[in-house]
């Protein structure tokens, strides 16, 4: 058997014998009997038999616990023949006995004991008892039946021997007697017992974990070692080891579980205090009654740029805004006096020089007896950003204010929670009752803003739209323009601001502006038609020429009375009719040319338009000997222009090359080249002269009113036809060709498309 496991059922062995000594009733023996083989590991339970001679059986001599009755009680059947076995063989095994008649096998069974034996053991000389002890299943009886020798011997012992123990079995506290020498346990007082089967443990587990060093240490130096701190199991021991005269040293120990934990609990929240005091954001502080500083935590390096060194024994008083000192002086003296707590907002200057604002909240410590504030705790707080946070909100809520734009804040259903001055103004809005968006604008708005405007300003942060608004007690729409801007808040719930600006002074600006745009172009379209007259007299005389020489010829045929006449009169009329009609288109084009009317988007066929424009100086051309060339592409998506100020532009441009033509080769022979060609948003005329070009001086003011290099010219052409090209959403400009001379080249947007406008 293990030394260790040996010496520890010896000591629990000399605590029964003491129990015999101390006149123990025998149900006590034999229990503490039992529970010293209990702690054997192979061991799980023990049972003391003793035998009744008047019954034939044996009974349990234990307090408890109590076997079920046998099967064969009412049969009469006994022990005997189990005794006769124990005496024979010295021991019986469970389950390989065939004593199935014996009363205390079969109450063993029925108490499923299915493994294990029973055999004799004598408390005393002439003791007939029997020892039933239950094992696991790989349990061999051979050292059970040793360990039970063993220990009937020592109980034999016992009898013939007196124990005399240095501590008294009544003693409360845990104690044992140890070897000075290797700390052996030699004896041990219930106390201690009681201690090590209560937390499950083996005797030295008990003791300090240098246990042995300590006894030594304690009978060398002949000294008390107090005080030694050791767990058992759940409970917090101090040990102290007292030398002895008998080589021996006394171990006592006291049970310190609650005051060991409330003082590791005392310090944990005195080093969790520190840590929180010396790492926290806020400036902690303790102060005397006139604001001195008594101590300060770290904070005040990072808040003050001063170490709680510099700040000992200074007034805080020196560090306030020379503004705040006063008030604040007196009113937190006053408080703290009355109320014992109080909480300020003021300016404290760094040691950089500059000022921050503080909150802090103080509170006074009195004397216990008379009530006088002797100390002042102070936790301060950095709210600079907090105040400039709340100045810039407050300005910008003054600037919300008073702005001349519509302000409203709104949020998804479309209520109005907030209408700035303008707003109320213009909207006929009271404050205590602010309106809804279905309010202000008409149907369709109000479902655009519903079904786009909140999803494209979540996604893009704004959405803007021309809208109408209508006050709400029936006055007459105003125009605005809108903006939709969506806001996020700290808690991160949606909000929304809308922000409109009257645009009736704008709308009639721009009437205006588009009034004096038309004036300017149909005067334009005037001075054209006076340098293209002789065009205007050439395209009329033709028709009118040979409608004359027909109308004369017919005459002839209609007097000569010939047979044929009739259908040469026929073939005559129909010229004289072809010739009216054309005369007709001539004096159309001029007239729709020459018509002043508000503009007319639309979209067009640029090579049709290009085509009649050319037509309106084809004599022209004919005369200066000018041919003109198409390269490029023939036919071309539709574009959105006005026609009428499209054949302004384009005979501006045609009529500029002409002349540039003229300037170089007077009538020798040119060409015009026209180029047409698209991408997928844009159609671009390019106009190629072979004129004699300009530098880059000419180029770059060539679009700058007034500016001009004819002699006769007035420079409005190239200035108000970029004007008009800018006003389709296309660009005009001008540089060196590659065919001599220079290109102008105009860009004008393509009709959309159905799935771009989708």
């Amino acid at each position: 058997m293990n030394n260790k496991i040996y010496r520890e059922l010896s000591l629990l062995l000399q605590l029964w014998q003491q129990q015999q000594e101390d006149s123990a009733e025998p149900a006590q023996r034999a229990q503490a009997l039992c529970d010293i083989l209990t702690r054997h590991p192979l061991i799980e339970q023990a049972l003391f038999f003793t035998w009744h001679a008047d019954t034939k059986r044996y009974r349990v001599q234990m307090e408890s616990p109590q076997l079920p009755p046998s099967l064969h009680a009412s049969a009469g059947v006994t022990d005997t023949l189990l005794r006769a076995e124990l005496r024979q063989k010295g021991y019986v095994e469970l389950p390989n006995s065939r004593l199935n008649t014996s009363r205390l096998i079969s109450s063993l069974k029925r108490s499923e004991w299915h493994y294990g034996l029973l055999a004799p053991f004598r408390l005393h000389p002439n003791d007939d008892s029997v020892i039933a002890l239950a094992t696991g299943a790989a349990a061999e009886s051979a050292p059970l039946l040793y360990l039970l020798t063993a220990f009937e011997h020592l109980a034999l012992s016992a009898t013939k021997h007196s124990y005399h123990f240095a501590m008294s079995s009544a003693e409360p506290l845990p104690s044992a007697l140890c070897t000075h020498t290797n700390g052996a346990i030699q004896q041990a007082n219930q106390a201690f017992f009681e201690l090590a089967k209560l937390e499950q443990l083996p005797f030295e587990a008990c003791l300090p974990a240098n246990h042995k060093a300590l006894a030594q240490a304690c009978y060398q130096q002949r000294r008390a070692i107090e005080n030694v701190e050791a767990s058992a199991g759940t409970k917090l021991f101090l040990w102290s080891y007292i030398p002895l005269n008998n080589h021996e040293v006394l171990v006592r120990g006291t049970d310190a579980t609650d005051a060991l934990t409330k003082e590791r609990e005392a310090t944990k929240a005195r080093r969790l205090y520190r840590l929180i005091t010396e790492n926290t954001t806020d400036l902690i502080s303790r102060h005397l009654p006139d604001g001195t500083f008594l101590d300060a935590s770290p904070a005040s390096w990072s808040l003050l740029g001063y170490w709680p060194e510099e700040l000992r024994h200074n007034s805080v008083a020196d560090l306030f805004h020379p503004k705040d000192l006063k008030q604040l002086a007196q009113g937190a003296a006053l408080a703290l006096q009355q109320l014992g707590y109080h909480t300020m907002t003021y300016r404290l200057r760094h040691k950089a020089g500059h000022y921050l604002w503080f909150e802090t909240a103080s509170r006074a410590i009195r004397d216990t007896y008379t009530g006088a504030v002797v100390e002042i705790v102070s936790v301060s707080r950095d709210i600079t950003e907090r105040v400039q946070a709340e100045e810039n909100r407050r300005r910008l809520a003054e600037v919300v204010e008073i702005n001349t734009d519509i302000v409203l804040f709104v949020n998804l259903q479309g209520a109005v929670t907030y209408a700035n001055k303008a707003a109320r103004s213009t909207l006929r809005l009271q404050p205590e009752s602010l309106s809804s968006l279905a309010d202000v604008f008409d149907e369709n708005t109000f479902q655009a803003i519903q079904q786009e405007g909140w999803k494209t300003a979540v996604r893009r942060g704004s959405w803007n739209r021309d809208a109408n608004i209508t006050p709400l007690q029936g006055s007459a729409s105003i125009p605005v323009s809108l903006v939709l801007l969506a806001h996020k808040s700290a808690g991160g719930e949606r909000y929304f601001s809308l922000i409109m600006r009257d645009m009736t002074e704008r709308a009639l600006r721009e009437a205006e502006q588009r009034q004096y745009q038309e004036d300017k172009a149909h005067s334009a379209r005037l001075i054209a038609l006076g340098e293209v007259t002789s065009a205007i007299a050439h395209e009329m005389n033709q028709p009118l020429a040979a409608i004359a020489n027909f109308a004369a010829a017919c005459q002839r045929h209609l007097k000569q009375n010939a047979p044929t006449s009739l259908d040469k009169v026929a073939q005559g009329l129909d010229h004289i009719g072809h010739q009216a009609h054309h005369a007709s288109e001539v004096i159309s084009r001029l007239r729709t040319f020459l018509r002043k009317g508000k503009r007319h988007l639309e979209p067009l066929n640029l090579s049709q338009v290009l085509s009649d424009t050319v037509a309106l100086c084809l004599w022209e051309l004919e005369r200066e000997n000018v041919k003109v060339r198409y390269i490029g592409e023939h036919k071309l998506p539709p574009v959105y222009a006005d026609r009428t100020l499209l054949e302004q532009v384009l005979l501006n441009l045609i009529r500029n090359a002409l002349e540039a033509n003229v300037e170089k080769h007077e009538r020798q022979g040119s060409t015009i080249i026209i180029e047409l060609q698209h991408n997928n948003k844009k159609a671009t005329v390019a106009i190629h002269d072979q004129g004699p070009g300009s530098d880059e001086q000419t180029l770059a003011k060539m679009f700058n009113p007034f500016f001009t290099s004819k002699e006769k010219g007035l420079g409005l052409g190239l200035s108000m036809s970029r004007t008009i090209i800018e006003g389709f959403g296309g660009d005009l400009t001008a540089q060196p060709s590659p065919f001599g001379g220079l290109v102008l080249r105009c860009t004008l947007p393509l009709v959309p498309t159905q799935q771009e406008t989708q």
